[in-house]
């Protein structure tokens, strides 16, 4: 080009020195009819906490996200479109169509393959709505839909398909039944007709203090039961004694293959834990509340937004401002802190911790975490007791768990049960046994991350703190149970394609290690000294408890099953 020179590195210059610039800005270009579009969707004031679901929005009306609507999307909240372009490729509901890409089709089909589906012949079904090849439909593979006890579980849309076969898949499709009913719950109405929220009533009137609340929390020794099982009463406390503003995030974000509790309980009694939300707010003191709920649970969302608007209305959530919010498919968002980013609108990524979310937790401020079972039994342990609560427990322990069972049973479902109770006695007394022609070989106490146990420790009571030294542990007490037509290799491959496909990719050894993992236990013969290296490894060097624990399947086939090895 006459006039123009390279300089020392490379940049266009003019013989005056000047820098070239072209006339055209650098980037994808905002095409203004999408920029419209996106607009007319999100408002003229958008949020930076909101991008998730301002992306739900986009794919909701448009069926996916293209690269114009990013990037309209982008400008219209003085965001880098890289920014908002990892956000949306880091959710796996999400459908990112770049340019001169096909959009995906009008329907998508979603089968579960984690354990429990795995085990009631979900890639048979796979196999079988691959090679129909239906017109309009794509079939994807998907992660544990926390319906384990109707196994095997398909989505048409977002209508989910129980006891899934190809012929009730495929009338879900002929019939257009892509959207899900809702459930039959116990609604605003029916729950305060019948005692509810008289408690939170007593709490606005006078008649119970924050001090006498948290007593009883710690006398009926409540743990938080997502998981942790960090005592409730102490978590309260330590949050309620940084400076104001605080905040709060309840999850239902419930991703571990083989838990479905949550879901449960908000299907049938959402306003239970919901009353106890309005009480740990006021105890705590937090101004907003977060409600995080997974994107499989469209029902839900749907429900609590209704049903909370009638709270609101009722003048019985002046205390706390209150939103729900919609997750987009990702198990580490089940984890505190990966679910707090992805509250903010940014990628789950598990933070470093400390500080931890109870001082520094949303927009950097302490942060009150829930599950919603833990809030669930707040009204009965402060009106029925505390010692109510706590000597409801058998073996030593304390309290009541909702044991989310699945497999070779035969009656799975959400059991009710005291904690402490052995497998031995929820297989015979609450699940009506095994299934015929079922022996029983194992199970998982505590879902894919809680490590396999063989039918020989059928006594060992089943709660925090029992399973450490078997190499497992509770969690939120996903118990999935196997048989003698199991082989436990398998079973340990299910779950580690599950770690490997889950991980947020953070941090190596999370991310190569599981990733290695599947192609050894791939193999014939298990090379027993690498993966011994591999767990360790991810035991040790992990920032999450996803690839802290993705090591313990592995660690327990070997100890415990060496006949399938």
């Amino acid at each position: 080009m006459q006039g123009i020179t390279k300089g020392v590195r490379g940049v266009a210059r003019r013989e005056d020195g000047s820098r070239h610039t072209s006339p055209h800005p650098k980037g994808r270009q905002v095409n203004p009819e999408a920029q419209k579009q996106v607009r007319g969707l999100i408002g003229d004031s958008p949020r930076r906490d909101l991008l998730i679901e301002y992306l739900h929005r986009i794919q909701d009306r448009y069926g996916y996200l293209s690269s114009d609507h990013l990037a309209g999307l982008a400008d219209e909240m003085s965001l880098a479109q890289s920014e908002v372009y990892e956000v949306a490729t880091f959710y796996a509901h999400f459908d990112v169509v770049r340019e001169g890409e096909q959009p995906p089709p009008p329907l998508t089909i979603r089968v579960c393959d984690s354990i429990s589906c795995e085990l009631a012949n979900a890639e048979t079904l796979i196999g079988q709505l691959e090679r129909a090849s239906m017109e309009g439909v794509r079939v994807l593979r998907a992660p544990c839909m926390g319906r384990c006890e109707s196994a095997p579980v398909a989505e048409v849309g977002h209508n989910h398909v129980i006891h899934a076969t190809f012929e009730n898949i495929c009338e879900a499709v002929d019939n257009g039944h892509v959207h899900p009913p809702m459930p039959d719950y116990i609604d605003f109405d029916a729950y305060r007709a019948s005692g509810g929220y008289q408690l939170w009533q007593a709490c606005m009137d006078g008649e119970r203090t924050p001090e006498s609340i948290l007593e009883d929390l710690d006398e009926s020794q409540l743990k938080g039961l997502g998981g942790a099982g960090f005592p409730a009463g102490r978590k309260w406390r330590i949050v309620r004694g940084y400076d104001a503003p605080r905040l709060m995030a309840v999850n239902i974000d419930e991703g571990e293959p083989g838990t479905f509790k949550d879901r449960y309980y908000l299907e049938t009694d959402p306003h239970r834990s919901i009353e106890g939300m309005l009480i740990a707010a006021w105890v705590v003191g937090t101004e907003k509340a977060y409600v995080y709920v997974r994107d499989e649970y469209p029902a839900i969302v749907s429900l609590l937004k209704s049903e909370i608007a009638k709270v609101q209305a009722a003048g019985l959530a002046d205390h706390v401002e209150i939103e729900v919010r919609r997750g987009a498919g990702a198990y580490i968002c089940g984890e505190e802190s990966a679910m707090i980013e992805s509250i903010e609108g940014k990628r789950g990524l598990p933070r470093n911790r400390p500080p931890y979310v109870a001082e520094v937790g949303l927009f950097g401020r302490p942060t009150l975490e829930n599950n919603i079972e833990t809030l669930h039994w707040v009204r009965d342990i402060v009106e029925k007791g505390p010692r109510w609560f706590a000597q409801a427990g058998t073996n030593g322990r304390f309290g009541l768990r909702s044991y989310s069972v699945s497999g070779r049973v035969k009656d799975p479902g959400v059991k009710l049960a005291p904690a402490g109770i052995t497998i031995r006695e929820l297989i015979d007394d609450y699940c009506g046994g095994m299934q015929e022609g079922h022996a029983f070989k194992g199970y998982l106490p505590g879902g894919a991350s809680g490590g396999i146990l063989p039918a020989s420790l059928d006594d060992v009571p089943l709660d925090f703190g029992t399973l450490q030294e078997y190499g497992c542990f509770i969690g939120s007490a996903a118990v999935v149970v196997f048989s003698d037509r199991d082989n436990m290799k398998d079973v340990a491959l299910n779950l580690m394609r599950f770690f490997r496909d889950e991980s947020c990719g953070q941090c190596t050894p999370c991310r190569a290690g599981t990733e290695k993992a599947v192609k050894v236990m791939m193999q014939p013969e298990w090379d027993r000294e690498l993966l011994e290296d591999l767990s360790i490894v991810m035991t040790d060097a992990s920032i999450c408890g996803l690839g802290q624990a993705a090591g313990n399947p592995i660690n327990c086939v070997l100890k415990y099953f060496p006949e399938d090895l």
